[in-house]
């Protein structure tokens, strides 16, 4: 018998089967544009957080947050020579010494509000609070190469500044609890001028308060805002002086003055009051001081002055008259005015010069 013919299995699918080719195209081409567009906004936003000039000011204000005075300073752009000090109409002597963690104030709150680029250079502006102070300070930057496919920047202008402080009273003082001396930061070193102004590198952005406080004299904090890149800022201090000082500056004009009251003349040598008669003395005279002066003490310039106060001595002397030898006995209250110029000398110590005249 004839065998039946075998059943033939068809060679295509029914479109009930499976999608057209033109659909898997569509949706690869659908997974790709939304893979490349994670891929450009994560590339944009690690761009933005870690490679981008703002991010490079962010991480330098982050060091001075951190009081990593060192870091900052090998920041690119940061460190300046004499050279660009001059050219930024700065002195190019300014001293290094508050450019260092224990001279920086806290920094927070910092935000980035805005970018702008302009050709090489692109201006970054961040908002912060320096210590209590708000602040403001637009940084500029530039290409300083690449790192792999990453771009690298440095400041095109250091945000280093100068605070120009004139300290009266005192050789030392503090800056933000760091103690600075003047012979050890000026160019002319023991041989400082006391009142003469220190020009001084400082952080931009940063808050500087200075204060003295020493045995000699004291002042509240005067606090600067630097935010202003390679610009100076004018800051001038005048210290009082302590209750301690005025104690031993009375102390030593009483014993002065005192001293002087042991000279058996009627003009005792070198002090501030005095007995002139045109007759003959009969006898030594006698001193003593029967109301000292009440001290106080005032700043002048860089050292200190005892202003013009009033004081009384008293005489007891007998005087032959030349004109017929007969002799009176003198008993009297001599008032007299007295003041004093007041130097501290490099080792800590004053030097008290006592002037003055009798009122009769």
């Amino acid at each position: 018998m004839p065998r039946p013919p075998a059943s033939r299995i068809p060679l295509f699918r029914s479109p009930a089967a499976a999608p057209p080719l033109a659909l898997d195209l569509t949706l690869l081409a659908v997974v790709g544009v939304v893979l490349a567009g994670a891929l450009a906004a994560g590339g944009a936003a690690l761009y933005r957080e870690f490679y981008s000039p703002s991010a490079f000011v962010e991480r330098y204000l982050g060091l001075l947050a951190q009081a990593r005075a060192a870091d900052a300073l090998a920041v690119p752009g940061v460190a300046v020579d004499s050279a660009e000090l001059e050219a930024a109409g700065l002195p190019a002597q300014s001293s290094e010494a508050l450019l260092r963690g224990a001279a920086l104030a806290k920094l927070t709150d910092v935000e980035v509000v805005s970018e702008t680029s302009d050709g090489d250079t692109t201006a970054v502006t961040v908002e912060y609070k320096a210590g209590p102070y708000p602040g403001r300070t637009t940084f500029e930057v530039e290409r300083d190469g690449t790192l792999g496919v990453v771009p690298t920047w440095r400041f095109a202008r250091s945000p280093l500044a100068v605070v120009d402080l004139e300290v009266l009273g005192s050789m030392k003082f503090d800056v933000n609890g760091f103690t600075v001396d003047k012979r050890q930061v000026s160019v002319d070193g023991a041989d400082a001028d006391p009142a003469a102004p220190l020009p001084l590198l400082v952080f931009s952005p940063g808050v500087y308060s200075v204060s003295v406080d020493t045995a000699i004299s004291s002042t509240p904090g005067v606090a600067v805002l630097s935010d202003s890149p390679l610009k100076s800022t004018k800051v001038s201090v005048q210290a009082e002086p302590t209750e301690q000082f005025i104690a031993v500056v009375q102390q030593k004009v009483d014993e002065f003055l005192t001293s002087c009251a042991t000279q058996e003349v009627l003009l005792p040598t070198a002090c501030p009051f005095g007995y002139p008669v045109e007759d003959r003395i009969a006898s030594a005279p006698k001193w003593s001081i029967v109301k000292q002066p009440a001290v106080s003490v005032a700043p002048d310039g860089a050292n200190w002055s005892i202003p013009t106060t009033e004081a009384t001595a008293h005489i007891e002397v007998d005087i032959r008259s030349l004109f017929d030898g007969a002799v009176r006995h003198v008993s009297e209250n001599v008032p007299f005015l007295m003041n004093g110029t007041i130097t501290v000398t490099p080792d800590g110590s004053a030097s008290i010069v006592v002037s003055g005249t009798d009122t009769r």
